[in-house]
């Protein structure tokens, strides 16, 4: 399977190693024609607003919001599940994203920079060791969002058809269990 991720801003390199390592090929994603090659998008951990700024300029911010509503699978980590939201608190005024899940999510919600912190949860019924970096975490799931991990008693890994986000960046530890969740749960029959 071809799983493209969006390497405009942020750590979209450790996103295409952790694609890699599952046994996929990983393609940078950068125009509209390679966004058109790939199964499905990874959308990594990063800056919101720059990403968006930067998918329009790159003339991708639509071709990516079209891709998701006709169902390409596709992952946000971190600024990826804000990129995701149907709605975003605490972000810039008239903050855009690509959207499709029906979230509201809270940007920076555990804090700055320095707040950042690795804790163990549990993701999908499984340990996992998370990172968080100036994480967002979901406020509000609607009524067709499923809830696979929480933190600080708010839902921080979600599924909604084929989409899926977390606030956390597995891609930073050697833990592959998101990736594979991704790939053999919503990429399945690609």
């Amino acid at each position: 399977m071809k799983v493209g991720v969006l390497a405009l801003q942020g750590d979209f390199r450790e996103h295409l190693k952790a694609v890699a390592d599952c046994g996929h090929a990983p393609v940078d994603v950068r125009r509209v024609s390679e966004l058109e090659s790939v199964d499905a998008l990874i959308l990594p951990g990063g800056e919101s607003t720059t990403i968006v700024h930067l998918a329009q300029n790159f003339d991708l911010y639509q071709p990516i919001r079209d891709s998701i509503s006709k169902g390409l699978p596709v992952y946000g980590s971190c600024a990826g599940m804000i990129l995701l939201a149907d709605r975003i608190v605490d972000g810039i005024k008239d903050q855009k994203s690509f959207g499709g899940l029906d979230i509201t999510v809270r940007r920076n919600a555990f804090g700055r920079q320095v707040d950042s912190f690795e804790s163990d949860l549990n993701f999908n019924g499984k340990s996992l060791h998370a990172v968080f970096i100036r994480a967002p975490w979901v406020e509000e799931v609607g009524p067709g969002v499923e809830v696979l991990s929480t933190a600080a008693d708010h839902p921080v890994a979600v599924r909604q058809g084929n989409l899926l986000a977390t606030s956390f960046h597995p891609e930073l530890t050697e833990d592959l269990a998101v990736h594979r969740y991704f790939f053999e749960e919503i990429c399945k029959g690609r």
